[in-house]
């Protein structure tokens, strides 16, 4: 198991937010593909692909609807 690297979800603003959630999307590839060439050659194949480009903007807009969840929307902020 890796070093713990997400201690919390809790971030100032929707920027940070969005910052993370690409942060975790980044991570999952990581720990599904350990292997850093094979990533990059997969990279040459998807960085051409609209639909998995389009998959992976689906996976941020995951993961930021979890961190502004986390966040309650910050509501109490002024964002």
């Amino acid at each position: 198991m890796p070093k713990p690297w997400l201690t919390s979800l809790e971030v100032s603003t929707p920027q940070e937010g969005y910052e993370l959630a690409v942060l975790m999307a980044r991570v999952a590839v990581k720990m599904t593909q350990p292997s850093d060439d094979i990533r990059r050659k997969l990279r040459t194949v998807y960085e051409q692909d609209a639909d998995s480009l389009i998959a992976s903007s689906s996976v941020v807009a995951t993961h930021f609807a979890t961190v502004a969840a986390a966040n309650n929307y910050w509501k109490e902020s002024q964002c």
